[in-house]
């Protein structure tokens, strides 16, 4: 599902327009991220947490030259799926 069928599929479910569930969801995206941007987790509750994951330093290959290279520590966005959406999942 592409984000413009999500959109139809939210503004339908809700009764709203496209145009106007456009703009929430990309308010909501905006609101995790900025959340995300700060550190912070965010918990919906019933679905699943956003968070931010430190990844190590880590040693890798340069698959052309095979040198080993330095990969630095980064920040990477991760989702932990609810209990209830993992069940709601598992039981379809």
């Amino acid at each position: 599902m592409q984000k413009t069928d999500f959109i139809k599929a939210v503004a339908d479910q809700a009764n709203m327009s496209q145009k106007d569930t456009k703009v929430v969801i990309d308010t909501a995206l905006a609101v995790i991220e900025d959340a995300l941007k700060r550190g912070e987790k965010v918990t919906l509750t019933g679905f699943g947490t956003f968070e931010v994951r430190q990844r190590q330093e880590r040693e890798g290959v340069n698959p052309q030259t095979r040198a080993k290279i330095k990969i630095p520590a980064t920040k990477t966005p991760g989702f932990s799926a609810s209990s209830t959406l993992k069940e709601a999942v598992k039981g379809s």
